[in-house]
């Protein structure tokens, strides 16, 4: 559903308001404690975060792919923890299910993620198998009424938490993706179990872990879809979609870091003068939000075409390199910026500086982007 420009204004100035006065004077708490606050998550919930993207028909608000990123340029100014936590409802989590599930695993499953009464999360790494998705080892043999899972998923996002896993595994000999589908585990399954939570270098109240398969049954019905062999596609429709939403969120943290930086240049004195006036300062701000506004607007082309029903794959794939990047390139100039407070964790810059790094590595790292851009212009992609 296409929202009128009204309400998708007040929903992104209500989601800003949120994110100022709820989420920003929480973030040194989650980053210290590694959890997000029961009453940030309740609050979460009661406006409607965890079903932003889940259609109306199952309880959310059924945004578009634009009204989406627009909404996570506001998101994403604050700890990606935040956003991390409703991230696999709205994305990985679910949309493999709305894309391919069936209408009893749909009328099952997204009521319940749209509320935040189930969290999702979306098993496709493996221990020897990243960006090589297509290599994965876990599998899931047929036997009988059931389907019998072994295998490890690594670096799961939300795993903790999750109550249900999409999970791709092997049904066939096939190589390549051609043997891969996509199940609905849920947590209580037998023979699912849990690793150690990963100690990670940033995005603290965010947690991921191992997810292990050993002989877990599961029943036939939750092959999403009701069909073998689609899995990695399906897989790859979700990541389409992620990666729009991570560049947006990307975004939004440079936004921040951006309005960080110009606050303290202008309060920083040396030489007699706020550090906002020397041109090598200015240069670093000039260069920040040259590259935003660019990112910026090529996520929200790729989001226009995407809703237009075009096939996106590079565009999402140019988006995400280039905005994640960006953002990278912007967090330096902030601790920069900032000078020797900037290595300080008194001073917001430091978590960000160490929070967005990761932006670069899931969703795919910057590297299968170029190899996904250019093998698209192998193909014929209009240039």
């Amino acid at each position: 559903m296409i929202r009128d420009s009204e309400t998708q204004t007040l929903l992104e100035d209500a989601i800003r308001r949120f994110v100022r006065e709820t989420l920003v004077p929480r973030e040194a708490e989650v980053d210290e404690t590694d959890q997000i606050p029961a009453d940030v998550l309740a609050a979460m919930r009661e406006i409607g975060l965890f079903g932003l993207t889940i259609p109306e028909a199952y309880g959310g608000l059924g945004l578009t792919m634009e009204e989406e990123v627009r909404v996570a340029f506001e998101l994403g100014q604050t700890s990606p923890a935040f956003r991390s936590v409703i991230g696999t409802n709205n994305g990985i989590g679910s949309i493999g299910i709305l894309l391919d599930g069936s209408e009893e695993q749909k009328q099952r499953y997204l009521p319940k993620l749209a509320a935040g009464d189930l969290i999702g999360s979306f098993c496709l790494t493996e221990p020897d198998s990243g960006s090589d998705a297509a290599s994965l080892k876990t599998t899931a043999k047929k036997d009988g009424e059931h389907y019998v899972l072994n295998g490890t998923k690594r670096y799961i996002t939300n795993a903790p938490e999750a109550g249900i896993y999409t999970v791709m595994a092997r049904t066939s000999d096939a190589k390549g993706a051609s043997g891969i589908s996509a199940f609905i585990v849920e947590r209580e399954s037998p023979g699912l179990s849990l690793g150690k939570p990963d100690k990670k270098m940033g995005q603290r109240g965010a947690h991921t872990c191992d997810v292990i398969f050993e002989n877990c049954h599961i029943p036939a019905g939750q092959l999403i879809g009701g069909v073998e062999g689609v899995g990695f596609k399906t897989a790859m429709k979700v990541l389409d979609k992620g990666r729009l939403h991570i560049a947006a969120v990307a975004i939004g943290a440079a936004k921040r870091m951006l309005r960080d930086a110009l606050a303290y240049a202008t309060e920083r004195k040396q030489f007699g003068q706020p550090i906002v006036e020397f041109q090598l300062v200015q240069g670093m701000l000039a260069d920040s939000k040259t590259e935003i506004y660019a990112a910026e607007c090529m996520v929200l082309d790729a989001a226009r075409r995407r809703d237009d029903g075009r096939d996106v794959s590079v565009e999402a794939s140019c988006a995400k390199y280039f905005a994640t990047e960006m953002c990278g390139r912007v967090a330096d100039r902030a601790v920069q910026i900032h000078g020797g407070a900037g290595y300080i964790s008194e001073y917001g810059i430091e978590r960000f500086y160490r929070d967005v790094r990761l932006f670069r590595l899931y969703e795919g790292t910057s590297q299968i982007q170029q190899v996904i851009i250019a093998r698209g212009l192998m193909r014929g992609t209009e240039i």
